[in-house]
Order: C-alpha cells, then sequence, then structure tokens
C-alpha cells in the first residue's frame, strides 16, 4: 500500500530522498513524469521526479497541483514535497500548489539540511555559514538564488501567506495561522524536535522540506526499521561523469585529477552540436574514450571547459542558443554519449553529477525508473536500474554537494567494498 508521495523537481533530489526510505528496509520507487497510477503502486513510498524546476512557475504549479488531486483521491496518506535545499526552482510556486490541491490548512515547511551545513536561522538560509544569496548558489549561471529570506523568496512566486518560526521543542505548540510555516533548523536535533511537536499536535497530511528533514520521516510516520542498508559489491573501475557548473564540483573534479584520474572535457561542438556522437567524428571520439576507459581505472568526463565556459557560450551564441536551450542540449549530448558507452565492456561503476546529466542518460537508455539503494554519504546515492536485462549500478549526487576529495575517496571505497 502506497503510504507516502514524494514530489521533486529533479532527479538528483528525488533519489536523496526517496534513500532516505530505501536505506531502511523501506520498499521505495522512484519515477520521472507526471503520470502516476495511484491505485496499484507495488512500493510503500513513491518518489516522483517532476522535472519542474526549469519551467515556468505556472507550469510547476499546475504539475505540482494536479498531482496533489490525483494523490488525494487516490486515498494516498502523505505527501512530502522535495525542495532542494539551496532553494532552487520554483519553491513559491510548488508548495502553494501543494496546500492548495490537498485542501489543508497549513503547509510545514522546513528546508534546512544541516546535515551539509545547509541551515535555516532566524528565517534565513545558509549554506557553510553564509546566506545562500552570498554562497555559489547564488551565481549560478543557469538558476541563481536571489533571496536568502526563505518567506521573501516563496512570495516572489505566490500569494500564499507565509511566516517563519525558530525550531519547535518536542513538546512545542504548533502556530495557528494558515498557510506556509516555515520552520528553522540549525542543527539535525532541531529536524527532528519540530518533527516530533507537529506530530505530537497531529499527523500533518502534507508537509515539505529537502532531504533533511526526510531523514527523520521514517521514524515520524512509523515506516520500517532502522536496519541501514550496506552497499552491494561494486566494479572498482570508476567513471565520473559530470554535467555541473558548481565550483564545489569543480573542485571535486581538480582533486581527483591530481589523485591520478584521467580527465576530458567535451568540446562545444560536442556538447552542442545534435548528432555528434552518430557522425563520422563522434564514432571515433567513443572509440577514443573506451580506450580511455580501458587504460584507466579512474576516469572523469566533464561538460566544463578549461579556464572557465566561455568557449561554449561562444559557440551556443552562434548557433542562436539561449541558456535554457544551451543547457537541454548539452545535458542531451551527454545522454547520448553515455548511451552509447552503457554496453561497452570497459565501463565500470558510474557516478553522474547533476539532475539534468542523469534524466538525460536515463531517457537515451530507455529506463524511467531507478531504485535507490543507499548513500555512500550524505546526499550522495547509490542506486540500481535493469538495463538489457542486467542489474546496473550508479551513484549520483547534486553538484553542491561533497566535500573536495569526495570522488578520490568514493574510488578509495568502491575498491575495497
Amino acid at each position: 500500500m502506497l503510504l507516502l508521495l514524494i514530489l521533486a523537481d529533479d532527479f538528483t533530489g528525488a533519489l536523496d530522498t526517496g534513500v532516505q526510505f530505501a536505506a531502511r528496509g523501506i520498499s521505495t520507487r522512484v519515477i520521472v513524469g507526471d503520470k502516476v497510477d495511484f491505485a496499484s503502486p507495488d512500493a510503500q513510498v513513491l518518489v516522483v521526479d517532476t522535472e519542474t524546476r526549469h519551467l515556468p512557475p505556472e507550469q510547476a504549479y499546475a504539475v505540482i497541483a494536479r498531482l496533489t488531486v490525483g494523490a488525494v483521491e487516490g486515498g494516498v496518506p502523505f505527501l512530502y514535497k522535495k525542495t532542494d535545499s539551496a532553494l532552487r526552482g520554483n519553491i513559491g510556486a510548488e508548495l502553494s500548489a501543494l496546500l492548495t490541491a490537498s485542501g489543508q490548512r497549513q503547509l510545514p515547511f522546513l528546508p534546512a539540511f544541516p546535515q551539509i551545513q545547509r541551515t535555516t536561522q532566524g528565517g534565513v538560509h545558509y549554506i557553510n555559514g553564509v546566506p545562500v544569496t552570498e554562497s555559489p548558489f547564488g551565481i549560478d549561471p543557469f538558476e541563481p538564488v536571489r533571496y536568502a529570506s526563505v518567506t521573501q523568496l516563496i512570495a516572489q512566486q505566490t500569494r500564499t501567506p507565509a511566516a517563519s518560526f525558530p525550531a519547535l521543542p518536542p513538546d512545542g505548540e504548533v502556530p495557528s495561522q494558515e498557510g506556509i510555516l516555515v520552520f528553522d533548523a540549525a542543527s539535525a536535533q532541531d529536524l527532528v524536535s519540530t518533527g516530533q511537536a507537529l506530530f505530537r499536535a497531529g499527523k500533518p497530511r502534507v508537509l515539505a522540506g529537502c532531504a533533511g528533514f526526510a531523514t527523520v520521516l521514517p521514524e515520524l510516520l512509523g515506516l520500517g526499521q532502522d536496519h541501514p542498508v550496506e552497499p552491494p559489491r561494486l566494479d572498482p573501475r570508476l567513471l565520473v561523469v559530470c554535467g555541473s557548473v558548481n565550483p564545489i564540483t569543480l573542485q571535486q573534479l581538480d582533486a581527483a585529477e591530481k589523485a591520478g584520474f584521467a580527465r576530458l572535457r567535451l568540446t562545444p561542438r560536442q556538447k552542442l552540436d545534435p548528432g555528434y556522437w552518430q557522425s563520422e567524428n563522434g564514432q571515433q571520439q567513443l572509440a577514443q574514450i573506451n580506450q580511455m576507459l580501458a587504460d584507466s581505472t579512474r576516469c572523469i568526463i566533464e561538460t566544463n571547459d578549461q579556464g572557465g565556459n566561455q568557449p561554449t557560450a561562444d559557440y551556443a551564441a552562434a548557433l542562436g542558443l539561449d541558456r535554457e536551450r544551451m543547457r537541454v542540449r548539452i545535458a542531451s549530448s551527454v545522454g547520448h554519449m553515455l548511451g552509447a558507452l552503457f554496453t561497452s565492456p570497459e565501463l565500470g561503476t558510474l557516478l553522474l553529477t547533476g539532475g539534468d546529466t542523469l534524466l538525460q542518460c536515463m531517457n537515451c537508455i530507455g529506463v524511467q525508473e531507478l531504485e535507490p539503494v543507499c548513500e555512500m554519504e550524505s546526499g550522495v546515492v547509490l542506486a540500481r536500474f535493469t538495463y538489457h536485462g542486467c542489474t546496473r549500478h550508479v551513484i549520483t549526487k547534486s553538484g553542491g554537494f561533497g566535500q573536495k576529495n569526495l570522488l578520490v575517496d568514493l574510488s578509495r571505497r568502491i575498491a575495497e567494498l
């Protein structure tokens, strides 16, 4: 029986939230798209990647509202709107859609992920101690975050009232006003205590937050037992495919290259020319990539240019592409490249950064569902899927997750499994 529906706006976010349940032995499915049959799921937790992060706010609202109505009519007891832990995307529109379409009075919203130093204090959202607008997410070329005040950010997309509150003690009184209730959390314990207060007052049917608050939901909802799932044995060969421009990921790539990873940067033509990988030049490049995989057990393929991304921006301008079409075309190109590599015997364990990259890869090989297995560490998810009758594993992470030596540490751990 389906007990919880989670609505995420991108693929990596869907996985890093769904894994909080799967890793505890709770049956969990992660699917893409907004066509869901709520009457016949074969899992306790269903995570839907709605792919609404880059849509106009009114379109994102419509998608979330339609799924919410379907879930309510289908008798799903609990709904959770998963938001980005750096506040990217259509936060206000999607929270408003969930609250309005569910018919509830209140939507408790805990945006913090203190386990990875993303906190909310005094209604302001912080990344590693600085307001999100002063972090790398404030200068993201595709989706910069403009407001650090959570209620101010929400107000840019909806007239639904939103108010900010401190974290609650376990026996605290839940505010009585209607609308979106934004709660602070400077620690994981704040998430726990606020959740306990909310459920003590009466189980809320709708909730919102990122993967941080999702870590405490299994216990609050009485789902499963806390028996951590151990990572399975993985192929020690590691290919990192990076579609992220986040400076945190770029530092990880530099550290990995210094540690001996082979590194290949895709050219503007390889990223932006439609059908490149099916061309004669593309086929030759795929053969060279296969050779790189054969020669090195640790490899990186990335979409960033050396020293900055101006060459790709100039090539996109020459093709008449705006930033959004450039983003989609790059992700699609990487997806086609990976689709061609998936049958290669030289391909071992795959690590993908960025939700667009992951989604396009899955689209190109015809896979619409992943099964989260466990976390390799906070925000870094191991998942599996079936392809041509074989089970393959993939590690995923958002561009902004992880410490500097993440890739080096992961490659060592994989080799030791």
